[in-house]
């Protein structure tokens, strides 16, 4: 047998930098917060952090999955996609992912793991149906390219780090509700209890322009690290065009209840909130601009 050489697909510093800066500043934004609720005396509230925190970091990548309702499945209910994710994943010079596939209606991809072998790259029936076999194994190289880079492992931890703070917000926002009558009371407790709420509120808020930010840009690294494994920058670019023309057709209900894995698929199922801050991804118009210029590269190399 042959020795295999991987694909060489360079060294991105830049993406590596953003990893390492989103991963201190998301420490250094919750440590801050621990310390405002330890200044506070909420050790109850420390407490169930904790717990929170270390249940969440254990099913991060499982809580992606069940989100967006994907199962693992195996070679013989699904051969040619595993076929498929072999063939890359051996380009790619990683191990074979784990497959899964979501039973939804809205065409997409994400890749979801707390670690390169531990990895999953799941895609939706709407995605099979929707894309011939050219665009689907794009799409799959470039869930294949953000396990790789491991961006995909710092995005799992980044984003279950947003889903903490959310927990949070919405138990706070329910204790100050059914804890009106005793506030009357006691003024004091009332006050102390709307500072961690808005505190919580801002360790939300930058957490998730930290997440958008990384997202962002590691879409670009993953679009490119998937025209360097295919050679056919071109089959992504009409991938990603059907993608957002066939999301156009699915309900807004079954977009919705896709959105809370937004930061993870290669098109965004639902748009990005208010303003441009916390757009998880490029415009698709920019995604594809610099694949055809990828294809220019390519076709100039001979």
């Amino acid at each position: 047998m042959q020795n295999f050489t991987p694909t060489n697909f360079g060294r991105d510093n830049q993406l590596r930098t953003r990893m390492w800066v989103t991963m201190l500043l998301l420490g250094g934004v919750y440590g801050l917060f621990v310390w405002v609720l330890w200044g506070l005396g909420y050790t109850p509230w420390l407490v169930a952090v904790g717990l929170l925190v270390l249940v969440q970091l254990w099913l991060s990548d499982k809580m992606v999955l069940y989100a967006m309702r994907a199962k693992v499945v195996d070679e013989a209910a699904y051969p040619r996609l595993h076929a498929m994710v072999a063939e890359l994943a051996m380009g790619a010079g990683i191990p074979k992912p784990k497959v899964a596939v979501s039973q939804m209606s809205a065409p997409n991809a994400f890749a979801t793991g707390r670690s390169v072998k531990g990895a999953t790259v799941a895609v939706t029936t709407g995605l099979m149906d929707l894309l011939d076999e050219r665009q689907l194994r794009a799409v799959l190289a470039h869930e294949i390219s953000h396990i790789r880079t491991r961006d995909v492992v710092v995005m799992t931890y980044a984003s279950f780090f947003s889903m903490v703070a959310a927990t949070l917000m919405s138990w706070l926002f329910w204790s100050s509700l059914f804890g009106g009558m005793r506030r009357r009371s006691n003024d004091n407790s009332g006050n102390v209890m709307m500072l961690v709420y808005l505190v919580t509120i801002v360790v939300w808020f930058v957490s998730q322009l930290l997440v958008a930010a990384l997202s962002r840009y590691r879409e670009y690294a993953a679009d490119r690290g998937a025209a360097v494994l295919t050679r056919e920058p071109l089959a992504l670019a009409s991938a990603l065009q059907r993608i957002q023309g066939g999301l156009s057709g699915v309900p807004r209900t079954d977009l919705r209840k896709a959105g809370s894995a937004n930061a993870f698929f290669i098109m965004p199922a639902v748009g990005d909130g208010f303003a441009s801050l916390f757009s998880t991804h490029p415009t698709m118009e920019r995604r594809i601009l610099r694949l055809q210029e990828m294809e220019r590269q390519l076709k100039q190399l001979g």
